[in-house]
């Protein structure tokens, strides 16, 4: 991928459904309703030969001030002025409105590079759009249809010798050999490189500071940020690098979710979408960071967020955002940490970590308690370490005998990472009681430091494949007989 296309234009004229048409999944949010896309969402696009990286972006409005609109539209010049190319795509239907001429001379100012596209250009009743996109000044328009898939052949065409000089241009430049991912194991501990990073979803209610959170670690404002609760609509991913402990940059994707409000409110269909997007981060991601308002925290809803990463087998980190507005932070802390072990027991031992996204102290805590999670998620204890524990904890504490059948605890091993799961052969399995369940996931945490990671225990019983197991009871009766007839034949 060796440039950036960028597409723009108008609210609903088809932007976010040519970017998935590009990036060939339904990665961006597609309603009929104008305005759905807020910030800029970028994908790996292809196109016959060619590799690139597309960007979908807000529709262009004609607002300069501090409004919503407004920012979204200085976030949307702002990937035009990043972008090697800019697809300006117009609504041929509609035809040409003012507002088109307008940003047309925008683009004329800010890239050297410009396609034009005149979309929902299927039928007859958009020729006059067509025929009307010429007065706009930026050349031949490509009559294209996202929806269908037409047109794509004619945009190849005028990519392709833009691919060529930017592709000369990125090997006059290159000084270092593309990384390869040779992490092939799905089973072992995993190192997060460049083609597959860390990724870490950062989840919560609304207006809890998420996408600021994800600036502050940027260090720049590329997502749209504001007072409004609800802003973020697509779950929008972003790379970067993060110190590791030892010193070695760990390569990161960050997921800024839609703030998830209680079911029952969620009422409108676009709401309804944007959750089910943060839903599918949680259960892509690796690491999952709930974020908590300091003057909220521990709402239902924030207790159902960090429950849902837990029962997907994430590693979660809690953190507590707006820590600067705090003002008793001794006392606060305290009833952050007691309401924590009390509401969430099913997470002990994960990391408590307050922030301020507005002024990014703490961030540097954060990220330490994100790759610490990681590395515990993908923690491996081998055989004879697990043997030699579950032989102390059975000495400790016996297993329970229902039925006056005592439980035994035969020998131990670790099934999978990712999160942590644990095998134990033992006879009536089906008789373990939860309890001691939750007794030896608590030893688990704590004899091999794996705090806060969910982990998986199953039991499972042995003698299921013994051939005798179903004759015992009746070889020795026929057997009796056998010997007993015979015993009177000697006599007689």
């Amino acid at each position: 991928m060796n440039f950036t296309l960028a597409i723009v234009g108008r609210p609903n004229v088809g932007k976010s459904t040519l970017f998935n048409r590009l990036v060939g999944k339904r990665l961006a949010l597609v309603d009929d309703q104008p305005g759905v896309t807020r910030d800029l969402r970028e994908g790996a696009a292809r196109l016959g030969d060619l590799r690139f990286t597309v960007i979908d972006s807000a529709g262009l409005e004609e607002a300069s001030d501090d409004s919503l609109q407004g920012r979204m539209r200085r976030l949307t010049e702002r990937a035009v002025e990043m972008a090697d190319v800019c697809l300006f795509v117009v609504d041929a239907r509609t035809g040409i409105l003012p507002a088109d001429e307008v940003f047309a001379d925008i683009l004329r100012k800010k890239n050297s590079h410009v396609i034009l596209a005149a979309n929902k250009a299927e039928g007859r009743a958009a020729d006059g759009g067509v025929i009307e996109a010429y007065s706009l000044g930026l050349g031949e328009p490509i009559r294209m249809s996202a929806e269908h898939g037409e047109g794509l052949n004619d945009l190849y065409e005028q990519l392709r010798p833009l691919a060529d000089q930017f592709a000369r241009r990125a090997a006059e430049t290159a000084d270092e050999a593309p990384e390869i991912d040779v992490d092939v194991d799905d089973d072992a501990p995993r190192i997060p490189t460049k083609a597959r990073p860390l990724q870490v979803a950062v989840v919560g209610r609304p207006n809890a500071g998420k996408s600021t959170l994800i600036n502050q670690f940027l260090g720049e404002e590329r997502l749209l940020t504001g007072p409004e609760a609800g802003i973020t609509r697509d779950a929008i991913s972003v790379n970067m690098d993060w110190p590791g402990a030892d010193g070695v940059p760990v390569p990161v994707r960050l997921f800024d979710t839609a703030g998830m409000r209680k079911k029952a409110k969620v009422q409108e269909k676009l709401e309804k979408l944007s959750v089910s997007d943060g839903l599918r981060a949680v259960k892509f991601a690796e690491v999952v960071v709930v974020l908590l308002d300091v003057a909220v925290p521990f709402e239902q809803q924030d207790l159902r967020i960090a429950d849902l990463a837990e029962r997907e087998g994430r590693a979660v980190v809690v953190a507590v955002n707006k820590w600067d507005i705090e003002d008793d932070k001794n006392n606060k802390i305290k009833m952050l940490r007691e309401s924590f072990e009390r509401l969430l027991p099913q997470l002990k031992g994960a990391p408590l970590v307050t922030v301020s996204a507005k002024t990014g102290k703490g961030l540097d805590r954060l990220q330490a308690a994100v790759i610490k999670a990681h590395e515990i998620w993908n923690r491996r204890v081998t055989t004879a370490q697990l043997n030699r524990w579950l032989t102390g904890m059975v000495e400790a504490h016996p297993p329970p005998a229902p039925g006056g059948r005592r439980i035994k605890l035969r020998y131990m091993t670790q099934a999978k990472t990712r999160p942590p799961g644990f095998v134990v052969m033992c006879s009536y399995p089906d008789k373990m009681p939860a309890s001691y369940e939750r007794y030896l996931v608590n030893g688990l945490r704590l004899d091999f430091d794996m705090p806060g990671t969910p982990i998986r225990l199953w039991f499972r019983g042995q003698g299921e494949d013994n051939p005798y197991k179903n004759r015992t009871k009746s070889t020795p009766s026929r057997l009796r007989k056998h010997l007993g007839k015979g015993r009177a034949d000697d006599k007689g």
